[in-house]
């Protein structure tokens, strides 16, 4: 990790604090809550309660619970359950439900740290009179030289959640710590290993935890929602293709539209809900070279020059500068799904955000 000159790695409080850990029942925050407890912090752990359906994503099961709880017990610290399904419902899922109804590619993890684990948690924490709330994700806070705090890329190059934090406000960042964002998945693996932690060799959870891996999107919102067929048609409108549901269909997708074998390979570049209609092209066609934004904000100051915009989680970071509400690629770029994050970093810091807006017609 790169981290520019004018800002400094924060290690948070130099005295002991009380802090409150949201242990998921994963490696990562169980290994978080050793390293608290080691520097000598007074340290409880907390399981979040979200989901009530069944999952099968490891993530917001019993056995979570238990695998938290059992850690804490190996650590000597108490640990408690809050149940925050009913925030999680309003917060996460039913935008989650709108969003796909509308055509757009939501992002539920952000609105979960959004809203409940760094605002529901963080006031719960607070409530109860702790300093800080802690969490396993792979993530730096750094420090620039006026003082303020932003969210920057973890050690970990490839478990780096830096993206899925970009809504925290510089208060927030105040009162968390991510205790493992400067070690290596596998070097966290190894920490767990050496003290005996019961999440050591457990496997890393899906990024949806209510979206089960036998059901599906589809399973899940066809309870929620009245999906409709659609047609796909090209470039000129002509039908070459139909999808049961266009509400599922995202930017790019390739198989399940229908299409006649042979000739080239077909994307989809657009997604058009109220007309039911799902627009196919080339892979040339699948390149832009801006994408525009809904809601653009700032950290801080707006920054004027080059900068790195990450459209997923997991994306590569591609090269840009902004033009007024609209990220311009300095190469060709794929399209962006609407309802998509667009992170912007200078370096490995977070320095402003926005959500993909429809995106322009296929040239």
């Amino acid at each position: 990790m790169t981290v520019d000159s004018d800002v400094s790695i924060s290690s948070g409080q130099p005295t002991p604090e009380r802090v409150l850990v949201a242990m998921s029942g994963g490696v990562d925050s169980s290994v978080a809550a050793a390293l608290l407890v080691e520097a000598g912090h007074d340290v409880v752990g907390a399981t979040l309660k979200l989901w009530g359906g069944h999952s099968d994503s490891g993530c917001c099961s019993v056995a979570d619970v238990d695998d938290a709880r059992a850690v804490a017990r190996r650590l000597g610290i108490e640990h408690h359950v809050f149940n925050f399904g009913d925030d999680f419902d309003e917060r996460v899922v039913a935008p989650y439900v709108a969003d796909h109804a509308a055509g757009r590619t939501p992002n539920p993890c952000i609105e979960c740290n959004r809203h409940l684990k760094f605002d529901r948690l963080l006031r719960r924490a607070e409530a109860l009179g702790f300093d800080a709330v802690a969490t396993g994700h792979h993530a730096l806070v750094v420090e620039r030289a006026d003082g303020a705090r932003r969210v920057a890329r973890g050690a970990d190059a490839a478990k780096d959640q830096s993206y899925v934090l970009h809504v925290l406000t510089e208060d927030t960042l105040r009162r968390v710590r991510f205790p493992v964002g400067h070690l290596s998945k596998d070097a966290v693996r190894a920490e767990a290993t050496r003290r005996g932690l019961a999440t050591a060799d457990k496997p890393d959870s899906q990024d949806v935890c209510f979206i089960t891996a036998t059901g599906g999107r589809s399973t899940f919102l066809g309870t929620r929602i009245t999906t409709r067929p659609g047609a796909v048609v090209d470039r000129e409108g002509l039908q070459v293709g139909a999808v049961a549901a266009v509400e599922l269909v995202t930017i790019g997708q390739r198989r399940g539209l229908g299409l006649r074998g042979g000739g080239d390979p077909q994307y989809v570049v657009a997604v058009d809900v109220p007309r039911a209609t799902v627009t196919v092209s080339g892979a040339l066609d699948l390149l832009v070279d801006r994408v525009e934004l809904d809601a653009l904000a700032w950290v801080g100051a707006p920054v004027v020059g080059p900068l790195l915009a990450q459209v997923s989680a997991h994306g590569v970071p591609r090269p840009c500068q902004v033009d007024g509400h609209a990220v311009a690629f300095t190469s060709l770029a794929r399209r962006v799904a609407p309802g998509q994050s667009v992170v912007l970093y200078e370096g490995d810091v977070v320095v402003g955000a926005g959500v993909a807006a429809s995106g322009p017609s296929p040239r």
